[in-house]
């Protein structure tokens, strides 16, 4: 588990191929100084299990299904990241829960400076866009943001002076694919709304806005 507070920008040491897989060697001095083998660090908001160390870099194995459902291919040696290390119970949580499982990307469209701040609009699919909401939260490549505009194709967030300094986000340029990363607690809901309870699949399963109101929890 992740917050999405990014906590240095790593670099891509090399990539090793597969059909369909791959392997990463990943260098950050930061996620690297206490992590061990088996340890998850989120890369550009993707969970990955460190399965070596050598000196201030790990290595991670991607499967098949990561390839297919983020923007790893379009990393290359010397690419930088942005690093986190899994959350610690002891510590701030200063971002929102973010797993490290990538729902799906989406395609950097435009940016806009307004004063100390720059607006990045992100272009994506209805079912990414469907658990969006204005002022909810969303992780781009595992920076925890907050969004503050959201449409039928698109979705908008600004971008503080500190965030750009820490991240990677305003290295990206205009037709950049991005992983994304919707709040959790949207997908559970609409899976409870849905689902029956017996096992044997969805179906509505009487919960309903009307309920919700009557119960008083609307």
């Amino acid at each position: 588990m992740f917050t999405g507070i990014v906590e240095e920008i790593g670099v891509i040491k090399a990539i090793d191929k597969g059909a369909k897989s791959a392997r990463l060697t990943i260098c950050g001095d930061v996620v690297t100084k206490d992590a061990h083998v088996g340890d998850s660090i989120a890369v550009n908001g993707i969970c990955f299990t460190v399965t070596s160390l050598n000196g201030n870099c790990f290595t991670a194995d991607v499967m098949a299904e990561t390839m297919r459902r983020t923007s790893l291919s379009m990393l290359a040696p010397k690419s930088k990241v942005n690093l986190e290390r899994a959350m610690a119970l002891n510590g701030r949580f200063g971002g929102h829960i973010v797993s490290g499982h990538i729902d799906g990307t989406g395609t950097v469209s435009k940016f806009e400076r307004e004063d100390n701040a720059v607006w990045v609009t992100i272009d994506t699919t209805a079912d990414i866009l469907k658990y969006i909401i204005e002022k909810g939260s969303i992780a781009i490549d595992g920076v925890s943001l907050t969004v503050a505009y959201v449409d039928s194709k698109c979705f908008k967030v600004s971008i503080i002076p500190h965030t750009a300094a820490e991240t990677t986000l305003l290295t990206r340029k205009q037709g950049d694919i991005v992983n994304l990363e919707n709040d959790i607690i949207g997908k559970y809901v609409e899976k409870l709304m849905k689902y029956g309870g017996d096992g044997n699949g969805e179906k509505p399963s009487g919960l309903s806005e009307a309920f919700l109101m009557e119960n008083g929890f609307m």
